[in-house]
């Protein structure tokens, strides 16, 4: 299969002289290469602002004239041969980090299945967590040159543009992608069409496009079945992430699952590892028993070879993040399949079926558990939360034995250290820093930073923050759709000198977003103190269906309407990556209030401590394992307590009153608070090496990929 650009030029009016910025601008590669993204923004700073930080988007607008002038100008032409020779250099290959061929000479890769990742604001394929932690994932794997491939879908619709209405009403806008316009391309077949699969035993056969997006070294594969072969009411499949109708998430996740697999053996991709990243793509398990079905193996014997080369991640401990699916439903899809496997109807129910509750439906964790051979939660306090949940799948085992072990998340360090940051590190650290980033010792190194550099380093950040949520408060008011007062409570009262608390999540009930206002008259004393202010930022999406989560931010919009807290309660809409930069490089607290032991883990969080902003948290998720008592403030938990909510609250009260609070505004003489910055280096120090992408896909290394190469061949 060929990419479509292989067959003629993007960008016909790129002098040739720079032909290279066609290959640079089509792999994502340099999303997490400052110097490639200097290089598109250096060609005019205004087209790169308003193309989205998108080179594609950028070069297919941008006037010869302006890129036949940088053709000649020597300082760019420096750059540039300077970022194509490290680009080039990166793409050769390396020694592989899983050095392991099958049998019969064909090289073995893992194939990574995901429902959404979170790569770039080009690619609106997430909405969250999950999709970021997955765009990290294989942006790491590329780093370290792990053979993976990845699979997914292309939502012609992405996941949900977000617009507060005047009433604090979250409105769900679509948005389609511009296919010509973004880091994608075709995959084409050998006539040069692009390439499109049948998603075995559909009735009425369902296909897919076949879409490609080069991240460093990975290739992610995208399905779309939006195409014109489909019947008009599958066209929809993959419009959009996490689609509320039950019937067509089930349809989508046949195709994600069945649809992937053979998508996969289509590419001549058949012999890997198969990492299923949560339940959503569990359907590729049956595609794989059935092939070993039609190979001669009983059932039994194909299970049982899936199962050992099947790792299995768990996301979530929270009921409603599994899918359960009615069985009539299940019937619908699948009556035609089971007589293919050797089962009844009975028996192939079994496979999905939550033994404690024998009648919900077919649950797809389930069926992911029961038929891989790894499992994992995605923190050491999640996995234990999952040996309790699923303990009823392994009943003959104590709870502690179950086989559920753990590898907690990390962040891709490159994409989520701000580039002044970075070169802070680069200039007391050492310039390959980068290179061993996983080793904490090389962290020990930031107490080389002087105070003064780090604390002006970060305000530089704080004010390129709120002059960020000033511009997008401008241009809403500009529109002329929103009330002066839904204008104000998006940031437009926003401080850079008073002590910003951040919190961006989806707004889940479980996260809690309103947790710091129990006391509202206690609350208000902080925002209005004269001399020792604080203010919040808050951030974040409703899944489109989640009414309650929408009550929640209609209330959150209330409040920061409210007088008495004295603008100092900023609403930003439209979460996205780009947002999510700013913020986690720019507040001064990270704020995370979860329902314990709700939070499987939290990347968000890791993120900012990456960048030396300390966390404030409820002790869940990762947080159990990165709070040293030095780098940040954790409030635990008390289920017995009348009023949970109240008692948190309470003790976050207690924190920013007598910690957090005196300790940002104790400053110097020369306006430094040098106690402060002391905790920001204890942050960067205990929590960038531990809860880096690089450190996680090591662990999968270690702990499944090696395990499972090694039963497969």
């Amino acid at each position: 299969m060929e990419k479509m650009n292989t067959m003629k030029p993007l960008f016909p009016h790129l002098p040739k002289r720079l032909a290279g910025l066609e290959d640079l601008a089509e792999n994502l590669w340099w999303s997490w290469n400052p110097g490639a993204r200097m290089l598109f923004k250096t060609l005019d700073r205004q087209a790169w602002k308003e193309s989205g930080h998108n080179p594609d988007k950028m070069l297919r607008e941008f006037p010869r004239e302006l890129l036949e002038k940088a053709g000649v100008d020597e300082d760019y032409i420096r750059r540039y041969d300077h970022v194509m020779e490290v680009f080039h250099n990166y793409m050769q290959p390396k020694e592989r980090h899983l050095p392991v061929t099958v049998s019969r000479g064909h090289e073995f890769v893992v194939a990574y299945f995901s429902a959404e990742y979170g790569l770039h604001r080009s690619l609106p394929f997430y909405a969250g967590g999950l999709g970021f932690l997955a765009g990290d994932y294989i942006k790491e794997c590329s780093d370290l040159s792990v053979p993976l491939v990845a699979v997914g879908f292309m939502y012609p619709e992405g996941y949900l543009r977000q617009q507060i209405r005047d009433d604090g009403w979250q409105e769900n806008l679509v948005e389609s992608i511009n296919r010509e316009a973004a880091p994608i391309s075709k995959v084409l077949d050998k006539d040069g069409r692009q390439c499109i699969v049948t998603v075995p035993l559909t009735d009425p056969p369902i296909h897919v496009a076949v879409w490609k997006v080069a991240v460093g070294r990975v290739s992610l594969y995208l399905m779309d079945t939006d195409v014109k072969i489909n019947a008009f009411g599958d066209r929809g499949i993959s419009a959009r992430l996490y689609i509320g109708d039950l019937e067509q998430r089930l349809r989508q996740e046949i195709v994600l699952g069945i649809g992937g697999a053979e998508m996969l053996k289509t590419l001549g991709i058949e012999h890997y590892l198969l990492h299923l990243n949560e339940g959503h793509a569990a359907f590729a398990l049956l595609e794989l028993i059935r092939r070993h079905i039609q190979m001669g193996s009983e059932f039994d014997l194909a299970c049982e070879k899936i199962i050992n080369y099947t790792i299995f991640t768990t996301h979530t401990p929270v009921p409603a993040g599994h899918d359960v699916f009615p069985f009539a439903l299940i019937e619908k899809y699948f009556h035609s399949y089971w007589p293919i496997l050797g089962l009844d109807r009975h028996a192939f129910f079994q496979l999905g079926i939550h033994p404690e509750k024998p009648d919900a439906g077919f649950n797809m964790t389930a069926f992911a558990l029961r038929l891989s051979g790894s499992r994992n939660g995605v923190s050491k306090r999640h996995a234990a939360v999952s040996r309790k949940m699923w303990q009823s799948l392994w009943p003959e085992v104590p709870e502690d034995q179950v086989p559920i072990d753990h590898v907690t998340n990390g962040v891709h360090v490159p994409t989520w250290i701000e580039p002044k940051i970075k070169l802070l590190l680069d200039k007391y650290i050492g310039a390959d820093w980068l290179d061993n980033h996983d080793d904490p010792a090389i962290w020990q190194l930031i107490d080389n930073i002087p105070d003064t550099e780090l604390w002006q380093t970060h305000q530089w950040l704080k004010v390129k923050l709120i002059d960020a949520i000033r511009e997008r408060t401008r241009q809403r008011w500009v529109s002329g759709d929103a009330s002066d007062s839904l204008i104000l409570t998006g940031g437009a009262f926003l401080e850079p000198s008073v002590l910003t608390l951040g919190f961006a999540r989806r707004f889940a009930t479980y996260k809690r977003a309103l947790l710091i206002f129990q006391n509202l008259e206690r609350l208000a004393k902080y925002f209005k103190d004269r001399w020792r202010p604080i203010q919040i930022i808050f951030a974040g999406k409703a899944h489109p269906a989640d009414d309650p989560g929408k009550r929640l931010l209609q209330n959150l919009i209330k409040l920061a309407r409210n007088p008495q807290f004295g603008g100092r309660i900023a609403f930003v809409e439209d979460y996205g990556e780009q947002l999510g930069q700013y913020l986690v490089h720019g507040v001064d607290i990270w704020l995370n209030t979860p329902l314990p032991p709700l939070e499987a883990c939290g990347t968000s969080g890791m993120k900012a401590a990456l960048n030396g902003v300390p966390h404030l948290s409820i002790l869940d998720g990762w947080w159990e394992e990165g709070f040293n008592g030095k780098n940040g403030w954790a409030v635990e938990h008390d289920p017995s307590s009348v009023n949970p909510d109240g008692s948190d609250a309470e003790k976050i009260y207690r924190i920013l009153e007598d910690e957090i609070i005196p300790l940002y505004y104790k400053t110097a003489e020369n306006g430094v608070p040098h106690d402060w910055v002391k905790a920001m280096k204890a942050t960067m120090q205990s929590n960038a090496a531990r809860f880096s992408a690089r450190r996680m896909v090591k662990e999968y290394r270690d702990k499944f990929y090696l395990k499972g190469m090694h039963r497969k061949t």
